[in-house]
């Protein structure tokens, strides 16, 4: 039996969150075939030498001129007929970032590199659009059990703000009270003195996520549940 000939080849998808835009993905315009002129994920080929976190790093920087401090791998795609050029089998990650603190400047074999709306997507190349799905049920699936959700907010914010984040992901309405309930009553949030005033009302507390307190609390075995 003849050894098969398949390539590798990584993708990331890079969740963007802006509070007054919501939930969007960083998209890369083929400047090649296949789907020329096509919007798709960014990724590329892995190189001979380098880990599949590098690939990944490398492609992200070279197609949208980004670096993600969070990267999650996702799962491995492998299709026969998933890229119409050979057999190509391709591992996909995903990132969060604030899509607000990225200036995105495509170059290599992408024409260009926006971010789209969620809801708003166009037809993507390849297989992307099920690997794109994919990766929003795993995102829906882990903010509910780790605290992933504070990568897409300033390092201070307010209740109203992670209430609308996990809305926003969910796709659904969440109840306040109950929300900002559960969520203080985890004991992951330092209160700041600073106070957000907007309009009439009782100016609203900042919070910030106490990452060390988190790790030790859940070293004890406490369990993250949104």
């Amino acid at each position: 039996m003849a050894t098969p000939n398949i390539s590798l080849t990584v993708d990331a998808i890079v969740f963007g969150y802006e509070p007054k835009d919501g939930l969007a993905v960083l998209l890369v315009k083929r400047k090649y075939a296949p789907f020329k002129g096509r919007w798709a994920i960014p990724g590329g080929f892995v190189l001979e030498k380098e880990s599949l976190e590098e690939a990944v790093e490398r492609e992200l920087k070279e197609e949208a001129g980004i670096e993600v401090n969070y990267l999650e791998q996702l799962y491995t795609f492998g299709a026969p007929n998933r890229d119409p050029r050979s057999r190509i089998v391709t591992t996909a990650y995903y990132g969060l970032v604030r899509s607000s603190h990225f200036e995105l400047f495509a170059s290599t074999d992408a024409e260009d590199a926006q971010w789209f709306a969620i809801n708003k997507l166009p037809k993507l190349a390849f297989d992307h659009q099920k690997i794109l799905t994919y990766g929003l049920e795993r995102l829906q699936n882990k903010i509910a059990y780790q605290p992933i959700g504070f990568e897409l907010l300033d390092k201070k914010f307010t209740m109203d703000e992670v209430h609308n984040l996990y809305e926003t992901i969910y796709n659904r309405k969440l109840d306040r009270r109950n929300f900002r309930k559960k969520f203080l009553k985890l004991d992951i949030l330092e209160e700041l003195e600073e106070r957000k005033s907007e309009g009439r009302g009782r100016p609203g507390s900042y919070y910030r996520f106490d990452k060390k307190k988190y790790d030790a609390l859940k070293n004890e075995g406490m369990v993250f549940e949104i």
